[in-house]
């Protein structure tokens, strides 16, 4: 067997050892025989070979082209496993199985855009069980009027029901990470927690209304793009207060700010 290459800082590598976290991770998957599992930055196989083993399928996409000859080693025997090598950014996820469970590992320098593209193809994802750095995934679970609540939370909470699995020590990877790291349970919501009428409206009001946290509603929606004219008889159509905050704003909230602007055509192109 040869030698795999060192972690790349650059990639924020810190590669699972602990065949321990490996059985909580693939305990919490709950997999089917009949099941297909997707896998995002497998690294040198340690989970892969577990998920191959109780899955009826596995995809794994790995950015490191390096790692390509150690995960044909690690995965010698697996006959249900498909590697592909490139950048999980670029993937099209809407390609996926229907039914797919994610099972990764996040990288946790680009862990918030992937879990946006996954959410984003949620309709052929069941569930996902993933690691990420502590303080994203306290952000994936946080309610309204806290410090860690904000888009990750409420466009996570529109599509999926997340909570937090277990944390898991720096000691269980090499090289060990500085940061903490906690596997969260993602099941996919089979319609959204709310009604929205233009889901891409929803999306942008969201993001505006958090863009300028310390500002109120109206100023950061008018920052972002939002038409004057439109943001206050809006927020009066939603029941929302206009010296409110988007910290203090529930989802059904969100998407009642959103469905009224939609009828309003409040936005300037």
């Amino acid at each position: 067997m040869g030698a795999a290459p060192p972690p790349k800082k650059r990639l924020g590598q810190h590669f699972l050892i602990d065949q321990n976290i490996v059985r909580k991770i693939v305990a919490a998957a709950a997999l089917r025989p009949d099941e297909a599992v997707l896998e995002i930055g497998p690294g040198r196989g340690i989970l892969t070979r577990a998920l191959c083993g109780q899955a009826k399928r596995v995809f794994a996409i790995e950015v490191d082209r390096s790692l390509g000859v150690t995960l044909a080693e690690a995965l010698a025997g697996c006959t249900n496993v498909e590697i592909h090598l490139g950048d999980a950014l670029e993937y099209p996820y809407k390609s996926l199985e229907p039914g797919t469970v994610v099972v990764a590992n996040l990288p946790y320098n680009v862990s918030s855009p992937l879990l946006f593209k996954l959410l984003n193809a949620h309709q052929k994802i069941n569930r996902m069980v993933l690691m990420l750095q502590t303080e994203v995934a306290r952000r994936l679970v946080a309610g309204p009027g806290t410090k860690d609540y904000g888009i990750l939370s409420v466009l996570t909470q529109y599509r999926a029901v997340p909570s937090i699995g277990f944390h898991v020590s720096a000691g269980c990877f090499r090289p060990k990470p500085a940061v903490s790291s906690t596997v969260v349970l993602l099941p996919m919501r089979r319609e959204p927690a709310v009604p929205v009428v233009d889901e891409p409206l929803f999306i942008r009001t969201v993001r505006a209304s958090f863009a300028h946290r310390r500002k109120t509603l109206p100023n950061s929606l008018r920052d972002e793009g939002f038409s004057p004219e439109q943001i206050l008889p809006a927020l009066k159509a939603a029941g929302i207060a206009p010296a409110s905050r988007a910290e203090s704003l529930v989802i059904a909230q969100f998407a009642a700010l959103a469905n009224a602007l939609a009828r309003g055509k409040g936005i300037e192109e």
